[in-house]
């Protein structure tokens, strides 16, 4: 019967310590001391890797609202010109004002004043900023504004530390790549600009429910995801073509009926009763014009000519309909069967990169599945360093036009050597994912002989279906655990992730 000691060095070397495989990670690990080593042993210390983690993601989070306080002091309250030029801009306190939260209007059902007749967000996203105003207690106006955005920054750290426990989760001997998400300063920067994080806890939640193999919690959460924003329905793409590729077809439509049946539940008392209101955010979705941070500004800008908001809307469905069409082919003619982070973060990819319009927060989509697609801290840090100068670009370029003549600012040429840098760093990400896909020996998160650790049911499935001169592979689920070599990463020969 094995020791205790036995049973420790065996949890130990079942977990993916990235100090021993990653460059970077270990540079950086000498901050606090080196390499992990013995203390790292799950059991062995009060905080697990999830919980530092999570304390970690939560940490950050404090952080980012920290670089908010010259907003919250003053800056959204005088003028627009020095919430950019600090950086520290939010929907959040704006809105309580502008979609009638102070007056006590009901989203979807009280007409609003102004141009915006109704809240243009989701139902359960309006169901969120609801909850908040009725917490939120009252004063004069700036204090209820201010308050209203704290009250939405503790809700929205509850859903920091759900994505951080989900993201750590996800790949059971991969907890630490969680620490991507949890130091990314794209994160902490954007992360109370608006209500994004709703969702993407949401979808990390529905991840997280994948990788266990259980079709129907994934489902019912990307179902409330999508209630809550729309990106998170293309995940059912990928998972439809991996199930297609491995005969999956139970487990697919057992997720795309739960997904269906979660939305209506949420969605279908607004229809019903306050129609006009629901459909708001999907008409204005299709009438809003060019926006900042996408390609199209660039090309508007440049050429000094308008763009058709109908023929900006036909050729992004069009374009991203084809690559996600590419991205199916690719995957049902890869030499391996695609891991699904790897095609979840694609397809969220190809929606941010031909849309008509970027907010900044509109990275913290992508991070939690960048992580888990390609968890390597220098393509990631590329990539949020990136991300990070199109932040400080977008508000240099506000203040820019919203300081009259002084002209203080980022001009219009490099708003858009920023959008440029934007569209660089995530068209590169995607370019070591597709490579990840199509040489899967250089998949990091391969290298251990996993299959697809975020895949559940697909994790280890036999292939049924392929295009091309695709392997069949495995050809059987107990392949996997057959006896044979397998790299354990931080021992003598291993060899180092690309």
């Amino acid at each position: 019967m094995p020791s205790a000691e036995d049973t420790s060095v065996h949890q130990e070397r079942s977990v993916v310590r990235p100090t021993h495989q990653d460059e970077i990670a270990a540079a950086g690990s000498e901050l606090i001391g080196g390499r992990s080593g013995r203390w790292t042993r799950l059991g062995s210390t009060a905080l697990t890797p999830v919980g530092v983690i999570a304390l970690v993601a939560l940490g950050m989070f404090a952080l980012g609202m920290v670089q908010k306080l010259p907003c919250y002091n003053w800056a959204w309250f005088r003028g627009a010109g020095s919430q950019y030029t600090h950086a520290c801009y939010s929907d959040i306190p704006h809105l309580y004002t502008g979609r009638g939260f102070s007056e006590g209007l009901v989203p979807y059902f009280d007409r609003l004043p102004g141009d915006m007749q109704f809240l243009e967000y989701p139902v359960l996203t309006g169901v969120f900023m609801q909850i908040a105003s009725w917490l939120t207690p009252g004063g004069s106006i700036q204090e209820q504004e201010q308050a209203y955005w704290l009250v939405n920054a503790g809700m929205l750290m509850i859903c920091t530390a759900i994505i951080a426990v989900c993201v750590a989760r996800t790949h059971r001997r991969r907890p630490w790549d969680g620490l991507l998400v949890a130091l990314a300063p794209a994160f902490a920067l954007t992360a109370t600009i608006n209500w994004d994080l709703l969702a993407v806890a949401l979808t990390a939640a529905a991840m997280l429910m994948w990788s266990r193999s259980r079709p129907l919690a994934f489902g019912i959460l990307i179902g409330l995801a999508t209630a809550a924003k729309l990106y998170p329905v293309l995940l059912l793409g990928p998972a439809f073509v991996l199930c297609w590729r491995a005969g999956k077809w139970r487990e697919f439509g057992v997720a795309a009926l739960g997904a269906a049946g979660s939305w209506l539940v949420v969605n279908l008392p607004v229809m019903v009763f306050a129609p006009e209101g629901w459909k708001k955010f999907y008409t204005f979705s299709e009438e809003r014009s060019i926006d900042f941070g996408s390609f199209w500004l660039v090309i508007t800008q440049r050429t000094g000519t308008s763009i058709e908001v109908s023929t900006v809307n036909t050729v992004s469905t069009l374009a991203t309909a084809a690559l996600c069409a590419a991205i199916g082919w690719l995957t049902l003619t890869a030499p391996r069967r695609p891991r699904f982070a790897q095609l979840a973060f694609l397809v969220v990819a190809v929606f941010i990169l031909v849309n008509k319009v970027y907010s900044p927060q509109y990275v913290l989509w992508l991070i939690p599945l960048a992580a888990l697609a390609r968890p390597r801290w220098r393509d990631f840090l590329i990539w949020q360093a990136c991300e990070v100068m199109y932040f400080l670009g977008i508000w240099m370029y506000l203040a820019y036009t919203t300081s009259g003549d002084k002209h203080q600012g980022l001009p219009t040429e490099g708003y858009q050597l920023a959008i440029i840098l934007h569209l660089l760093g995530t068209l590169y990400l995607c370019a070591v994912v597709v490579r990840d896909i199509l040489m899967p020996e250089r998949d990091g998160v391969r290298r251990d002989g996993s299959d697809d650790p975020s895949g559940g049911v697909l994790d280890g499935a036999e292939d049924v279906f392929v295009l091309g001169h695709a392997v069949v592979y495995p050809p059987n689920r107990a392949a996997l655990n057959v006896a044979g070599p397998r790299v354990e990463w931080g021992t003598a020969g291993a060899p180092a992730a690309d």
